[in-house]
């Protein structure tokens, strides 16, 4: 009872920043569903790009921080740990699923940026609509990431999801031809809205231990929360795309390779502490890892599902 008091208050805490349903432990009595496993469906692989959505007011130097993210994913950089390191750990999923094939692997590059400053559809959205901006990317193997600046309302945001991943409508084309393979990601920035849900640990908490925020490496409290949660959703696009990859409990709320670790970041984490990280001795930010032009980011542990623990950069 005890360990699972503990599992339900590291939920409560980090609920927020994972995948697109609130999760109740709970409800998932059956012992099967509470095992990670593989549920035989395919995971993305080939060459996809990544292109960007940007709906409302972002600056360049907001825009920045994301999109030198997704160009770390396949960038190494000489400072380690890096996200590219981060990034490689997913390829466990692919040969524990036999996909080991240079083929099979996913290879990710940045596409286009498109910029919705206007605010085409208005400043609250349903889900229907993120899938409609979505749509804008290209529709051939792309990853298509819808991400709405702090003014704009989204259905369920903040009451139980910080973004959101599926796919285009048409799953049989998806799963059989190449070329018609289209995911999407949403993400919000929640620096107004409720960073201590979406932005922790770089904002107080709302529920859970009160520990102190941690300094943004970015100094920016709501886009590098969105990194975090992006860099879950991306890592649960990859291995379970379609519902049926890589998952433990229920479909309709999966906890995937990300979301599975909740509230993890360094070795050492327990509930109301992300771990022990690196520090940037300059500007006393937190963060994990290294990425291009010299960013640096906090990135969530990685579900390792040969060993069936937590897997951490730092």
């Amino acid at each position: 009872m005890a360990a699972f008091a503990i599992l339900q208050l590291v939920l409560v805490i980090s609920l927020f920043h994972f995948s697109s349903a609130a999760r109740n432990l709970a409800e998932t009595s059956d012992k099967n569903q509470m095992q990670f496993q593989y549920h035989n469906g395919p995971l993305l692989t080939g060459q996809f790009s990544v292109n960007l959505i940007w709906y409302g007011r972002f600056t360049p130097s907001q825009r920045a921080i994301v999109s030198d993210f997704f160009t770390s994913l396949s960038k190494p950089t000489s400072d380690q740990p890096s996200v590219a390191t981060w990034w490689k750990s997913i390829e466990k999923y692919y040969h524990l699923a036999h996909l080991n094939t240079p083929s099979s692997s996913l290879s990710l590059s940045l596409g286009t940026q498109i910029l919705d400053e206007n605010y085409s559809l208005g400043k609250s959205l349903t889900s229907r609509q993120i899938q409609q901006l979505a749509s804008k990317g290209a529709l051939n193997s792309a990853i298509n990431v819808v991400l709405t600046s702090s003014d704009v309302l989204v259905d369920g945001f903040c009451m139980n999801s910080c973004g959101t991943h599926g796919s285009s409508n048409d799953a049989s084309q998806i799963r059989g031809s190449k070329s018609n393979k289209f995911a999407y990601i949403w993400v919000g920035n929640s620096e107004s809205q409720c960073p201590g849900q979406c932005a922790w640990p770089f904002h107080q908490p709302i529920y859970g231990p009160q520990s102190p925020p941690l300094v943004a490496p970015n100094n920016d409290v709501g886009l590098d929360g969105m990194v975090i949660n992006l860099a879950s959703l991306l890592a649960g696009t990859a291995t379970n795309p379609f519902g049926n990859g890589y998952f433990q409990g229920p479909k309709e709320a999966p906890l995937e390779a990300a979301s599975a670790c909740p509230g993890v970041y360094g070795k050492g984490a327990y509930p109301g502490y992300a771990g022990d990280l690196l520090v940037d001795p300059t500007t006393g930010a937190s963060y994990n890892a290294h990425g291009s032009n010299g960013k640096k980011y906090l990135l969530p542990a990685l579900f390792d599902p040969s060993t069936s623990t937590c897997s951490t950069l730092v």
